[in-house]
């Protein structure tokens, strides 16, 4: 069996990236390595991770398109769900976030709002699929 275990963002500075997360979204450290090249958070079943840009350069010798917000969002994103996704937007760009969709109900029902992270990642902030 296969499980799907973390996602890892690439970044500047990983606690700095930690910190937005936590303050923004209220997730919980799990660690930060004591070079500050990666880190994780608890999220749920799925950690969120960070590794610095110096790091994955290391992993990927033939390099990696950086992600930021002078360009357009790679074609993925990660999704939060929350009751709330008004609050949890207002919250968020209170943070850094930058906003990129205002919460918008979708046809079946749930309501979708996106934002980007400081580093310029896509964060889908939606409520549950009903």
């Amino acid at each position: 069996m296969v499980k799907f275990g973390y996602t890892i963002l690439y970044v500047e500075e990983v606690e700095k990236a930690i910190e937005f997360y936590e303050n923004a979204f209220g997730f919980s450290r799990r660690f930060i390595s004591p070079d500050n090249d990666y880190g994780e958070l608890i999220t749920g079943e799925i950690t969120l991770s960070f590794a610095s840009k110096n790091l994955a350069n290391q992993n990927l010798k033939d390099g990696f398109i950086q992600s930021n917000l002078e360009n357009k969002p790679f074609a993925i994103e990660i999704g939060f769900i929350t009751e709330d996704v008004g609050e949890l937007v207002e919250k968020a760009t209170s943070f850094g976030a930058v906003l990129v969709t205002e919460p918008t109900k979708k046809s079946w029902g749930q309501v979708v709002a996106y934002v980007r992270d400081p580093e310029g990642f896509l964060i889908e902030i939606c409520t549950p699929v009903q």
